[in-house]
C-alpha cells in the first residue's frame, strides 16, 4: 500500500519522539489498560474464584445483604465496571453484538493516538477526505488546510467528526490498514465481540462490537493521558476554512449539560455516538468518593434521543451506592491473554519507511509515514464491505 503525505508536514520541536514512540510501541501496548495494578491482579483472582456470568443473557448481579436493586433501563445491552479493578459489578447481555457507532472511536482512538504526536502539522488532501459515508458527522476539515493532530482528535471526541478520522486514519497507514490494527488491538485487550470494518463507526453490514468490549476499550483510554484529556474536554477551537477557527462543543450532553441533560457529577467524559442502525450508544466513565467506574449503553428501546445519557445516569448511581455490596459477576481483563511465563521477548523496532518528497520537513514526514507502516504489519489482507447505510451521527 503507497501511503502519500504532503511534503508540507511538519513538526513540533519534539519531532524525533515519533522514533522513540515507535521503538515503544510494543510495551506501550502490553501496559494499555491492562492489570498491571495490585487491585486488578485481586479482581481478576476472585472472578476465577466464582464463574463469570457475563456469557448468560438477561441481567447478572451478586447482591450482597442491603444492596440496592439494579435500574431497570430499556438498553439492550449494557455494563456497570470499575474502572481500576477491571470488576464487572452488574450487566445485561453483556457480550451481546451489537453496531456500536461512534462509540469505536474509542477503539480508533486506542489504536492510533499512540503514532501520532500532537504537535505535528499536516496539510490535508482531496483524496484523504475521499469515502466518507452520507450523513456522516462532520467537525469541517477542508481540503488545503494546515491542521495539527490535537486539532482533528478534537473533532473526533467533541465532534464524532468522520473527516476527522478520515485524515487521521490516512497519516496512520491507511482505512483498511487502520481498521486491521484496530481489530488487532481489540483481541489484545481481550474484546472478542468486536469486528472492524469501518473505523469511524459508520453503520457497515457485519460491524459489531459489545457492552463488555466498549467498556474494555473506554477503561483503557483512561490509562492514556491524552485519550483521558480529549474525552474530557467540553470545548475547544478548531480551524476554519478561511484561516480563523470557531468552537466546537462536545456532543456528550452528561459531560456538557446540553439541551436540558443536566451533568453528571464528576463525569470524565468518554464517548457517545448515533445511527441509524445503533440507536443510541454511550461509553461513560465517572470518579466519586476515590472510586471510577465504566458504564456502557447500547440502544435503549423507549425515550427519545437523550435517554441514553438518563440511562447511564442511572446506572452510575447504582454502580457508586452499590460498588461495596455486590459480588463481582466477571472482570473486564478475564479474556485477555495472560503473558506466558518466562522472560519477556525484545521489543521489536518498525522500519521507517523513506520519505515521499525530499525538502522542509521532509525527515518529520517519512516519521509519520514509519508510523504507519509500522502498524501496517499486522492487517495487509483486511477487507471492508461498502458503506451504504446512513449514518445520522451526533
Amino acid at each position: 500500500m503507497k501511503i502519500r503525505l504532503s511534503s508540507r508536514v511538519t513538526a513540533s520541536s519534539c519531532a524525533l519522539c515519533v522514533a522513540g514512540l515507535l521503538a515503544l510501541g510494543p510495551a506501550a501496548v502490553a501496559d494499555e489498560g491492562g492489570a498491571g495494578s495490585g487491585g486488578a491482579d485481586r479482581a481478576r483472582t476472585a472472578a476465577e474464584q466464582r464463574p463469570s456470568l457475563l456469557n448468560r443473557s438477561g441481567t447478572q448481579v451478586r447482591p450482597r445483604a442491603g444492596a440496592p436493586r439494579v435500574p431497570r433501563v430499556s438498553a439492550l445491552s449494557w455494563v456497570v465496571a470499575d474502572a481500576d479493578t477491571g470488576e464487572v459489578l452488574a450487566a445485561k447481555n453483556a457480550h451481546r453484538k451489537l453496531p456500536p457507532a461512534s462509540t469505536l472511536k474509542t477503539l480508533f482512538a486506542l489504536t492510533v493516538l499512540p503514532i501520532l504526536p500532537a504537535g505535528i502539522r499536516h496539510t490535508v488532501d482531496e483524496e484523504e477526505l475521499a469515502g466518507i459515508g452520507p450523513g456522516s458527522s462532520m467537525v469541517g476539515v477542508a481540503e488545503d488546510r494546515t491542521y495539527r493532530i490535537s486539532d482533528l482528535w478534537n473533532g473526533v471526541f467533541l465532534n464524532s467528526g468522520n473527516d476527522a478520522v478520515h485524515v487521521l486514519a490516512h497519516l496512520s497507514g491507511g482505512w483498511r490498514a487502520t481498521a486491521a490494527r484496530m481489530q488487532a488491538k481489540a483481541r489484545a485487550l481481550g474484546a472478542h465481540d468486536t469486528r472492524v470494518l469501518s473505523p469511524d463507526g459508520y453503520d457497515t453490514p457485519g460491524q459489531v462490537s459489545s457492552a463488555f468490549d466498549l467498556a474494555v476499550f473506554g477503561r483503557a483510554g483512561l490509562r492514556n493521558k491524552e485519550f483521558a484529556r480529549y474525552c474530557g474536554t467540553v470545548e475547544a477551537r478548531f480551524p476554519a476554512r478561511d484561516g480563523g477557527s470557531y468552537a466546537i462543543r462536545n456532543t456528550n450532553r452528561l459531560l456538557t449539560g446540553s439541551d436540558g441533560v443536566e451533568p453528571y457529577p464528576g463525569l470524565i467524559g468518554i464517548k457517545n455516538g448515533y445511527t441509524s442502525k445503533a440507536g443510541h450508544t454511550l461509553v461513560s466513565a465517572a470518579r466519586k468518593d476515590g472510586r471510577t467506574l465504566v458504564v456502557t449503553v447500547m440502544n435503549p428501546q423507549y425515550g427519545g434521543g437523550f435517554t441514553v445519557y438518563e440511562e447511564a445516569r442511572e446506572l452510575l448511581d447504582w454502580g457508586f451506592e452499590a460498588a461495596d455490596r455486590v459480588d463481582a459477576v466477571g472482570s473486564l481483563d478475564e479474556l485477555r491473554t495472560k503473558p506466558r511465563p518466562g522472560p519477556e521477548p525484545a521489543p521489536t523496532t518498525a522500519p521507517v519507511a523513506k520519505p515521499v518528497h525530499k525538502g522542509p520537513g521532509w525527515a518529520e514526514a517519512g516519521m509519520v509515514a514509519g508510523a504507519g507502516i509500522a502498524g501496517a504489519g499486522v492487517m495487509a489482507a483486511a477487507t471492508l464491505r461498502p458503506r451504504r447505510e446512513r449514518d445520522a451521527e451526533e
